[in-house]
């Protein structure tokens, strides 16, 4: 009997490190309505969707504006930026993410390929 125990302790122990892998692989930011963010600017039909906890350049070359999280929903976040007449839709959902290690704190988000805001070639989600 105690040895059928240590079998399930380690088949649970197993389960969980494996959870915690794919949720590192796979990395979401969580937003807050209020939170300040920087987005790309580029407009309704740039598909790039960037958003990062720090200032920098959008993937498309243009620079990221200071946005602020209106809300929040399965997929998507608005965001009112700077000088934008309207909040704008951006997915949470990312195809690509900024690749510079578990050090940094960009959370820098993408629907296509580029550089992170720091620089860094951002790796596509698996």
């Amino acid at each position: 009997m105690k040895k059928s125990y240590k079998i399930l302790a380690v088949v649970l122990s197993m389960v969980v490190l494996l959870v915690a892998v794919a949720l590192a692989a796979n990395p979401k930011p969580a937003f807050k309505v209020g939170e300040e963010v920087y987005a790309c600017n580029c407009g309704e039909s740039c598909p790039c969707d960037v958003i990062s906890k720090h200032p920098g350049k959008c993937v498309c070359g243009k620079d990221l504006v200071k946005a602020k999280v209106v809300s929040v929903e399965k997929g998507k976040v608005m965001l009112q930026g700077e000088g934008w007449e309207k909040p704008g839709a951006f997915k949470t959902e990312a195809k690509y993410v900024c690749a510079c290690g578990p050090k940094c704190d960009c959370d820098a988000i993408s629907q296509i390929p580029g550089k992170c805001p720091c620089g860094t070639e951002m790796k596509k989600v698996k």
